[in-house]
Order: C-alpha cells, then structure tokens, then sequence
C-alpha cells in the first residue's frame, strides 16, 4: 500500500478523547498543534510560522497508553499515516470547502529535545491463552478510561461533523505556544 507516513512534531492542543467501538476497540483522539520556526536573519532571532492543526487518531493499545500518558501542551513526536479530507459545509453555514488532515498514529511519543520523560512499560494480560474462568478477571491493561461507546461510523461521522466548522477559541486558546524547534546556543 502506498500510504503518506508524517512525522509531527508539536503540542498536545486538546485533552484526548478515550472511547471505546461497539466492538470493544479502544480510540483516542486528541488535537495536535504544530508550528514552525524559522531563523529571520535581518532580525537576527527565531521567528514562528503558521500553526498547523491536526487530529490525531490512535487505536488499540496505544489508545489506552495515549490516554494514559499525554496530556494538553505537552510537545509530542507523532507518526503515522496522513489523511486529508475535503467536504462542502451545507449552504445555512455558508457553503465553504473544507479541508482536514488527520493522522492514524502508528507511534506517538513526548518530545525529548523539550523535556525529559520516564517510561513505564504496560503489562498485556493475554486472556486468550488463559482458563476460562481467570479470563473473566484478567486485567487487559493497567491503565484504561472509558469514555463513552461508539461506532467507527459514529466516530467518523463525528470527525466529518468537527472538519465542517473552524476550531473553536477553546481549541485554539488551549494550544501553547510552541517551543522552538532549534536551539541558539550562546
């Protein structure tokens, strides 16, 4: 498959959002802000570009450790696969075109040039293998909060209904100023 695999380097815009399918799969969904910095040689200092925004998606077990681990304005290394979508919003919003990039995670870790993190490794119970009677106990994860059920349609559905309108002041006033991605050493 010919996919778009991005690199992103930026903030935690949003708080994630930890559900679960009908099925049982775990999804999260946060926003993602990324700006970048250029060096302005007539005024000799860094300068910040546009800030670009992202929704980020993740499923299974890097939901549940997403959810657990990421929390809003702290910068993040995202990679995964790009998706960009187009739409029409309906004419009583103005008829504009939309557009919206999305990423499916594949890796989402803290931005260790900005900070420091300690990992904690997660222990899977693997209830396939276990008696019946221990897989109705077994723990699947350590840390896992549900939100809310729904639907890969109802999910999509919601992505397509957030893609129509611009981000709110609330997305956008939560987002932190980005750090600069190079440092000037003295």
């Amino acid at each position: 498959m010919n996919d778009t695999m991005v690199t992103l380097v930026g903030n935690a815009a949003t708080a994630v959002e930890h559900r679960q399918t009908t099925a049982g799969v775990p999804v999260a969904r946060f926003r993602m802000a990324a700006t970048s910095r250029r060096f302005d040689r007539t005024r000799e200092c860094w300068t910040d570009a546009e800030t670009s925004f992202y929704t980020v998606r993740s499923w299974r077990g890097l939901a549940d450790n997403v959810a657990a681990s990421v929390a809003v304005g702290e910068p993040l290394v995202v990679h995964g696969r790009l998706r960009v979508r187009e739409g029409e919003q309906s004419p009583e919003r103005g008829g504009q075109r939309w557009f919206a990039a999305e990423v499916d995670a594949v890796a989402i870790g803290h931005d260790l040039s900005r900070g420091t993190a300690a990992f904690r490794r997660v222990s899977w119970a693997r209830t396939d293998l276990a008696p019946p009677q221990l897989a109705a106990t077994a723990e699947t994860s350590t840390v896992v909060e549900t939100e809310t059920t729904v639907t890969e349609a109802e999910a999509e559905a919601e992505a397509e209904a957030e893609a129509t309108s611009p981000p709110t002041t609330a997305e956008t006033s939560e987002a932190p100023a980005a750090a600069p991605a190079h440092k000037q050493f003295a």
